[in-house]
């Protein structure tokens, strides 16, 4: 089993805190139950017994009694037989109205210590009430980082690229690592996107025009890394005869990010220093959901590798933007505490027009921010002061 050593360094520190929940949140079949596994595992190491450790998986229909806050704060209490600690696993939560009263309820006695997981925005700062209100620290966890697969399987710095391909055509969920044949595969992951789209989208949203929402999903997804207009999209769907309204493209994309399919990523005045709310653009969290929702024959290697930099950024800690400059654009702004680094992806730099476009980029941003482009190439072309990276140094480096 892969031990997922990066999100466990995060949480331990709070193992033991009765006074703050754990969120840990995103994409289904992530890895999120196994990490929480993984917890319970250190801390019985620690002597804790297994009487005090109490897991529950809302998913089982064992559970299925259990449908309000009060049926949870009552079904853990009845658990309880002393005054010791007791350490609460709750694995996809959401599923239980109004939790968070429940959770808070536990919360004040200062005898639980509460991990709690989820596949939806809900278990995010920006849809938690106010009962949980700076009562949490929450962890998102990615499908499989590229240096985690590579320590998983054991691969050799000769098998790289092999590797990178595979994830541009398959995606990084780890149980798909488990199936070695195409079919099997493909059956994994289309499983795995019909699930979400059925459980935590169109049933969770009453979402009735399943057919629009499923070409929206492919448009965007087809046209990634693209600047988003919802011009262009509607007119999409009108040429393929399904029409819908503006607030209703929206709401479907604002569902797509809600269980983490799809990231929103908005744009950076490089010169004004600020956030814009407009010309955003969606990555996929992994890759592999383009294997089976649209109509693409061939990988994009360039929009897929603008995609992974994006996912392994986001793992690493940062927060992304896409960089607005007088002239053009910077693929990606990153951000984490005061660090600030601005980021072209491209696949090749062998041509010497490409060189002169990604170089380019930067033309016109006078502040003092490392400027970095990451492509394949193995030959470094650094210069004016801008890195070039190799791709895998990039994706082996937990420290850029």
């Amino acid at each position: 089993m892969l031990i997922r050593e990066k999100y466990l360094s995060e949480i331990r520190d709070f193992y033991d805190e009765t006074s703050l929940i754990k969120i840990i949140y995103g994409l289904r079949r992530s890895g999120k139950s196994v990490i929480l596994t993984q917890i319970i595992d250190e801390i019985k190491s620690k002597g804790i017994n297994e009487e005090q450790i109490i897991y529950i998986n809302f998913e089982s229909l064992d559970y299925s009694s259990i449908k309000t806050a009060k049926d949870l704060n009552d079904y853990i209490k009845s658990l309880t037989k002393n005054k010791n600690k007791y350490y609460v696993f709750l694995d996809e939560i959401q599923k239980v109205e109004d939790f968070e009263k429940g959770i808070n309820s536990l919360r004040i006695t200062n005898q639980y210590s509460i991990f709690i997981t989820g596949s939806n925005s809900k278990m995010t700062f920006l849809e938690l009430s106010t009962d949980l209100s700076g009562r949490y620290v929450s962890f998102r966890v990615q499908p499989l980082t590229f240096k985690e697969i590579v320590e998983f399987k054991n691969i050799k710095k000769e098998d790289y690229k092999k590797l990178l391909l595979d994830i541009f055509e398959w995606g990084s969920l780890p149980q798909r690592f488990s199936f070695d044949n195409e079919r099997a595969k493909l059956n994994y992951i289309s499983d795995v996107y019909d699930s979400i789209l059925l459980k935590d989208v169109v049933e969770r949203l009453n979402i009735k025009d399943i057919t629009s929402f499923n070409k929206i999903l492919q448009y965007v997804l087809e046209t990634e890394g693209k600047e988003f207009s919802a011009n262009n999209v509607l007119n999409y769907l009108k040429s393929e005869h399904h029409e819908i309204a503006t607030d209703t493209l929206y709401n479907y994309l604002e569902a797509l990010c809600s269980t983490f399919i799809m990231n929103k990523v908005y744009r950076y005045d490089i010169q004004g220093k600020s956030v814009l709310k407009t010309l955003n653009k969606y990555y996929a969290s992994d890759l592999g959901v383009k294997k089976i929702k649209t109509n693409n024959k061939e990988v994009n290697y360039s929009n897929s590798l603008e995609n992974i930099v994006y996912n392994d950024l986001i793992a690493k800690g940062y927060e992304v933007y896409i960089g607005k400059t007088k002239k053009g654009e910077v693929d990606f702004v990153a951000t984490k505490n005061k660090d600030l680094k601005y980021i072209q992806v491209c696949y090749s730099l062998s041509e010497e027009e490409t060189k002169d476009r990604e170089f380019g980029a930067y033309t016109g941003i006078d502040d003092s921010y490392t400027r970095y482009i990451i492509s394949l190439d193995e030959e470094d072309y650094s210069r004016d002061g801008i890195k070039h990276i190799n791709i895998f140094d990039f994706l082996m480096n937990d420290d850029f």
